[in-house]
């Protein structure tokens, strides 16, 4: 493969998760008419529990197509991987996106969302998983462009590790002490502490291990 190929790839992976993103956003808007007609503000409550089901299998079933492309087009595991980030993070940035668009919501970067519902509700700013998701798409690019340089960034048992410590510090920042699913309030606070502490992590571990790869790929 070559970068006239990777960007081929790309510009046609950006397509399937940007659609991907508009049919979420329209679901989305769907059940905001229905469930929410005055406006969609917390605390929320009214969700019945067979729509609240039906919510959390749709939830998975988009993670499981966003794997399902990115396993057909990568070659190996660090490219499904790179292809999974990549469009994980375009498809979130363009839900917001097209919600903005479609509803004119949110109002401000700052305004609280419900960003997933496995296995808890996880709630939190939209700029917080905007964040995530520039990371992710950045991160996914740049795995790509070193394999077709052959300088491929192979992550250490430690490095996942961490990555995997930074992932979950950063989901740690979205849940709430929720007993019932069906009644979702704001917290009194987001703890950016610990979800910047989770970023940066996670950020400063690949960029680490990029700097090594490019670095050992000269010395070669």
């Amino acid at each position: 493969m070559n970068f006239k190929s990777l960007h081929t790839k790309i510009i046609f992976s950006s397509l399937f998760a940007i659609s991907m993103a508009y049919l979420e956003s329209a679901v989305v808007v769907y059940l905001r008419e229905l469930y929410y007609p005055d406006g969609f503000q917390f605390p929320l409550t009214g969700i019945p529990l067979r729509i609240l089901i039906i919510e959390i299998g749709r939830e998975a079933a988009t993670i499981l197509m966003l794997y399902a492309y990115a396993k057909s087009v990568g070659s190996n595991g660090r490219e499904v991987m790179a292809y999974f980030s990549f469009n994980f993070g375009v498809w979130d940035i363009w839900y917001y996106i097209w919600l903005k668009l479609l509803i004119d919501w949110p109002a401000t970067i700052l305004d609280w969302d419900i960003l997933f519902l496995i296995p808890v509700p996880w709630v939190g700013p939209v700029i917080a998983p905007v964040l995530v998701s520039l990371a992710l798409i950045s991160a996914g690019y740049i795995i790509l462009r070193f394999e077709i340089q052959n300088k491929p960034i192979r992550l250490t048992k430690i490095d996942w590790i961490m990555e995997i410590m930074s992932g979950f510090i950063i989901i740690l920042s979205f849940l709430t002490q929720m007993k019932d699913q069906r009644t979702i309030e704001i917290p009194e606070y987001y703890p950016w502490w610990l979800f910047l502490c989770g970023l940066f992590l996670g950020l400063a571990v690949f960029a680490r291990r990029v700097a090594k790869t490019s670095k050992d790929s000269e010395k070669g």
